[in-house]
């Protein structure tokens, strides 16, 4: 068996890339040059923080909060006031 051939493996033709500076942002109307995920420098950010639906980071729950998630799928911030009101009406 280990005189045996191994057949030749075919490499598939690569398509050719289309250079960074002729993609264009996807968002309608907007003319600025790609960055990346199909967007310029401006709406990639817009994405980043969830405006384009697609949210890549965990953020707060809460509703108009971008922050980035610490506990409990909540910001420090909203986490704190929820869990700070549940401990005073416990100790009263």
């Amino acid at each position: 068996m280990a005189d045996a051939k191994k057949k030749p493996v075919k490499k598939k033709a690569a398509k050719p890339a289309t250079p960074r500076s002729e993609k264009k942002c996807s968002v309608a109307g907007c003319k600025r040059p790609y960055r990346a995920k199909g967007y310029c420098r401006i709406h990639y950010k817009k994405w980043r923080t969830g405006e384009y639906g697609h949210v890549r980071y965990n953020v707060c729950s809460k509703e108009g909060c971008r922050k980035a998630t610490l506990r409990g799928g909540m910001c420090l911030e909203h986490w704190k006031a929820d869990h700070q009101k549940g401990e005073a009406a416990a100790a009263a």
